[in-house]
């Protein structure tokens, strides 16, 4: 029994600390908020119960004296509790309430510290809060207060004249009113300010003004919460130091279809160039009800010249194949491997295996040549091994077929179509804001037009569209659609 109070971070899922991954990893129970990131959720296992009380200013999915009681009952019924909240629990975030209310209960509780807003939006807009020529302290204030009630807790005369950088979190609504307090307290009204929306994630953007212009510079660039106001001398450094906004695909959205266990490398190449990254998996990858044809082949490996990989995946089932019949890469001896793709091979080499062959043209053609070339000429009765996907092209097998060779082709895994994000994916198509689809194959095409049909891609030809390869991209055509990205090497690198 303990609760365990996270900070998420402000929106970057690479902020979220180390201690807080490990919790969300071993919590029975994750009460979170509104996230600037819902993917930090994958952290939890896969059989946590995730509770959602969506705390955003102004609506409240569940009250704040429920959300304690949730924590006190599921805490009493034994269970780890992951409290996970944007930003830091302790910085506006009420953890300190449900600290207390934790410790009159008796639930022992930690607090795990997050990076808030008020150090990382400024941060990531390239203003330092401190620096020794402009300033050597900073002041966080709430500017969801009403600046005119009486017994304002608000020092504004100490404000507008210290030299500490002012910090204003929630104050969009009283931004008017934050600038004309300050400035009837005796603040210069040629004090550098800034506005910093939704910091430290692909939305992200800026705005710099004279204090007394910031009021008429948000109304006109159309800022709105949630964002974090600046005001200080130390905001003049923002057109120097802005180093995230500079991203070349920052605010970006892209729809990234592989399935989830191919996803990473794509969408953290994508995320780390700025890009807002929609996973959309539209398919699961799974093991299959049986493995009688390919264990009776794992058993005679030695019969096969070649064991042919087309894909990380076709090497990640064989390899469960090998273990469950006792062997290990060893096995492998007598065969030639060869690898379509630089990423297929790497997962070989994680296994121990330097692939003999990786082709320079990753098509069923390319891979026909390299092969002939490194057999003398002759593939004519070579019997090669292709483990791969249940439902897949025939391409290779044929053209290899055609050579000579003996194919034997079994299934190691199976796709079926996945649900994906389609509702992230439809509200972007129809604000105009889906910059990118990528399709990293053509059951991926397929899959994803099963959930969001060819004729309402077409509506929006503001959309592009981007497959990995020649295959992929002729699947789009016959659905109508055209391929305008593709790369002359068919990998993700390439593609990115």
């Amino acid at each position: 029994m303990k609760v365990y109070l996270l900070g998420a971070g402000p929106g970057d899922p690479g902020l979220l600390t180390l201690k807080a991954r490990d919790v969300l990893a071993a919590a029975d129970v994750v009460i979170y908020d509104a996230l600037a990131n819902d993917s930090l959720l994958g952290h939890a296992r896969p059989d946590a119960e995730l509770i959602y009380v969506g705390k955003v200013a102004g609506n409240h999915a569940l009250p704040q004296r429920e959300i304690n009681a949730l924590l006190v009952r599921k805490a009493k019924e034994g269970k780890v509790v992951a409290r996970l909240k944007g930003g830091d629990p302790y910085i506006f975030g009420r953890g300190g309430e449900e600290a207390e209310e934790l410790l009159a209960a008796g639930v022992p509780f930690e607090e795990v510290p997050g990076i808030s807003s008020t150090i990382a939006a400024p941060a990531y807009a390239g203003i330092p809060l401190t620096h020794r020529d402009f300033a050597s302290s900073v002041t966080i204030i709430t500017g969801h207060e009403n600046p005119d009630k009486p017994g304002s807790v608000h020092n504004w005369q100490a404000l507008a004249r210290s030299a500490s950088t002012l910090v204003f979190v929630m104050g969009m609504k009283n931004l008017p009113d934050i600038v004309r307090n300050l400035l009837d307290a005796g603040m210069d009204p040629q004090t550098p300010a800034a506005l910093v929306y939704r910091g430290a994630t692909p939305r992200q953007r800026s705005l710099t003004a004279a204090l007394r212009d910031l009021p008429q510079a948000a109304r006109e660039a159309h800022f709105t919460n949630p964002a974090v106001i600046v005001v200080g001398k130390v905001v003049s450094l923002h057109d120097k130091l802005n180093w995230f906004e500079q991203k070349p695909l920052l605010g970006k959205s892209i729809v990234v279809t592989r399935a989830r266990e191919q996803a990473s490398g794509l969408a953290g190449s994508l995320t780390e160039l700025g890009a807002e990254v929609i996973q959309c998996p539209t398919i699961e990858i799974r093991p299959l009800p049986e493995y009688a044809a390919l264990d009776a082949a794992v058993a005679r490996l030695a019969d096969y010249a070649w064991l042919i990989f087309t894909s990380v995946n076709g090497v990640r089932h064989f390899w469960l194949r090998l273990e469950a019949a006792g062997k290990d890469s060893r096995a492998l001896g007598p065969c030639k491997v060869a690898a379509i793709g630089p990423a297929t091979a790497d997962a070989l080499l994680a296994r121990g295996i330097r692939p003999d062959f990786v082709p320079e043209r990753y098509v069923a053609e390319g891979v026909v040549e390299g092969l002939l070339a490194r057999e003398g000429g002759q593939l004519a009765g070579r019997r090669m091994l292709l483990p791969r996907a249940a439902k897949a092209r025939d391409v290779l097998p044929v053209e290899l077929g055609k050579a000579g060779a003996l194919v034997d082709v079994l299934p190691a895994y199976e796709t079926i179509p996945a649900a994906g994000r389609r509702g992230a994916v439809l509200e972007r198509l129809e604000e105009g804001s889906l910059a990118c689809v990528t399709f990293g194959s053509s059951s991926t095409v397929e899959n994803f037009l099963s959930l969001i049909p060819a004729e309402k891609l077409k509506e929006h030809p503001e959309t592009r569209l981007a497959a990995i390869g020649p295959i992929t991209a002729r699947t789009l055509r016959e659905h109508g659609l055209e391929a305008h990205i593709q790369p002359e090497e068919y990998t993700i690198p390439a593609l990115v």
